[in-house]
């Protein structure tokens, strides 16, 4: 990564009428917290979940709920990570982008809440949110120590519809949720700018939002340690850690205003 590039990238964003971010596993990897595949992916050593694990839900959602409480009290590794990970310069600087006015909508691959922990407002979260509740009829969300849904009896109900209510990270076999895809497919539709941060760009839905700015004309701005399959269609591709490629930046873009 050279000066240059980084100069291209802030002219690419200030001269766009609508930006929005796509951020991936790499930059929660920055904050302490292990990926699921690839080298040193939790799945890679432990095991995926079940693939059928939705299912398994839905047929059974008070076995489920009577199972997970047991297991609140003995925190996994990925769970003991999220709880101590705090936001980085990565977090921070995609969230004085939306401050900024230039960083439209941001769409998150993570469950880690890092991006609302770091002052982002505008962000969809394609796979849920550790730290919340969502009933799956309607899609109302709370936070997970929220006093209003009761666990006197399993599994706990939507106040507002009655549907069943679960953890809203998206299990294997779950659809994404519908609001959230709107949310994602509208803003590519708007966008005439993409940067992606941390993401391999490889798992659909997300890998298709990239493609979708990039077939309407707009231009791509990549933050990763390494190639990607998304690196040819590339206006800038930035090497290096997120949390000081995207201050620099965003340092830059200042520099223009």
């Amino acid at each position: 990564m050279v000066e240059e590039d980084i100069k291209r990238a802030a002219q690419i964003i200030t001269d766009s009428r609508y930006v929005i971010a796509l951020t991936g596993a790499g930059i929660s990897v920055e904050s302490g917290i292990r990926p699921f595949r690839g080298p040193g992916g939790l799945w890679t050593e432990h095991g995926e979940p079940p693939m059928d694990g939705y299912q398994r839900f839905v047929r059974d959602p008070k076995t489920h709920w009577e199972e997970m409480l047991k297991r609140s009290g003995r925190n996994s590794e990925f769970a003991r990570a999220i709880s101590a990970a705090r936001p980085h310069g990565a977090h921070l600087a995609l969230a004085e982008l939306e401050q900024m006015g230039l960083l439209k909508y941001l769409i998150t691959q993570n469950i880690d809440n890092l991006h609302y922990a770091a002052g982002s407002k505008k962000v969809a979260e394609i796979h849920g949110n550790t730290q919340k509740l969502r009933c799956v009829e309607c899609n109302s969300r709370w936070p997970r120590d929220t006093q209003e849904i009761s666990l006197d009896e399993l599994p706990p109900r939507c106040p507002r519809c009655h549907g069943v209510i679960k953890t809203d990270t998206v299990m294997f076999g779950e659809p994404i949720p519908q609001d959230v895809l709107r949310i994602c497919q509208r803003e590519s539709d708007r966008a005439d700018c993409m940067i992606t941060v941390g993401t391999s760009a490889f798992v659909y839905p997300a890998a298709g939002f990239p493609l979708e700015v990039r077939r309407k004309g707009g231009k791509l701005v990549e933050v990763n340690l390494y190639e990607t399959e998304m690196t040819p269609l590339c206006e800038v591709s930035l090497r290096g850690k997120a949390g000081e490629v995207m201050p620099q930046l965003v340092n830059a873009i200042k520099g223009l205003k």
